[in-house]
């Protein structure tokens, strides 16, 4: 049985996370693993991780029981339906009515329960195609979305306007996180899901294993985009859950901007790929530009990015090629 409404009290202390009860949709997904950690480094003792074969959040049914059974004082709504330029071409629809219909439905079961707060993952897909850099919260509504993100970034963008309307008329405590591109451990790499940058580091060490001359990347190299660590992103979010309570938007990122050609050569070097990177040009480049104004979260809640990105592609291409040779030992072994 749902629980009778409550309050939140505003701004989580740091010692106050041992008596909550969290459930983080997407927990056990590529971001929601780094949130875990950084939850329990807290003293979280209750953190409620639900996996899609037990409970599709695109169900109606699926949510209530979902909240019946964590019981949670907080939400954190990771869970998304996401891939790189190709998956988006690909399932337009999909991605907009799983994305939409996940959200919309949790929040507002969240507040019938009596959910004490609700965190919203947004995404940079949600800012207009020609966004002035650096991209500010303020100008998010300025325009159409870039038209091979837009599907899954209007979803996620209903989130915002949800949460601002449920905080005017119910006094519901929602906010709103723009994660800018994220890379690290852990992260999808492959080819017809991925996003850019484990997309190129299969394709160097691939080409490098197999002393190819030659990969092929998507576009013509000049578009450029912002990338956040994965460990970084999870720190901001878990910052934000404690210290922030405003209707506006809120951007997570590095700060940095990179050509997508510059990034290549990047991560050809620290792979140790020797050839060279060819454009495929009639593929889209996608967005322009991308890079996130992070002042807003620097003043509300003290975060900024630390880790460089020449670093966090090196952690990134390490642990692929782990993940990647213990993949091959346990295939021999199991042929053997």
């Amino acid at each position: 049985m749902l629980r009778p409404a409550a309050r939140w009290q505003i701004n989580l202390k740091m010692n106050s996370w041992s008596s909550k009860r969290v459930l983080l949709t997407g927990g056990a997904g590529f971001l929601g693993r780094f949130v875990v950690e950084k939850l329990r480094q807290r003293g979280c003792e209750h953190i409620f991780v639900p996996r899609s074969r037990d409970y599709d959040l695109r169900s109606f049914d699926a949510i209530q029981r979902v909240l019946t059974d964590s019981r949670p004082d907080v939400i954190i709504h990771l869970a998304a339906v996401v891939g790189g330029i190709g998956a988006n071409r690909k399932n337009p629809g999909r991605f907009f009515y799983d994305n939409a219909i996940m959200g919309i439905q949790l929040m507002e079961q969240a507040r019938q329960s009596g959910v004490t707060k609700f965190v919203g993952l947004g995404t940079v897909c949600a800012y207009p195609k020609f966004t002035p850099v650096p991209f500010k919260e303020e100008q998010i509504w300025d325009g159409y979305p870039e038209e091979t993100n837009a599907p899954y970034g209007l979803a996620k963008k209903m989130l915002l306007v949800q949460g601002q309307g449920y905080r005017q008329q119910y006094g519901f405590d929602a906010i709103y996180l723009l994660p800018v591109n994220l890379y690290g451990p852990g992260d999808n790499f492959d080819l017809e899901s991925s996003h850019v940058i484990p997309a190129l580091i299969r394709k160097c060490i691939e080409a490098r294993d197999q002393q190819s001359p030659q990969i092929l990347a998507w576009g013509s190299g000049k578009a450029s985009r912002e990338f956040l660590y994965v460990e970084d992103a999870a720190e901001g979010i878990v910052l934000a859950t404690e210290h922030y309570d405003k209707p506006e938007p809120v951007n997570l990122g590095s700060g940095h901007e990179v050509s997508i050609r510059e990034l290549a050569e990047t991560i050809r070097e620290l792979s140790g790929f020797q050839g060279r990177i060819e454009w495929d040009s009639t593929k889209p480049d996608g967005q322009p530009r991308r890079c996130l104004d992070t002042s807003r979260a620097q003043q509300e809640f003290r975060f900024h990015a630390t880790t460089p990105l020449r670093i966090g592609l090196d952690k990134t291409i390490k642990w692929y090629e782990r993940s990647r040779a213990n993949l091959q030992q346990q295939a021999i072994a199991h042929s053997g």
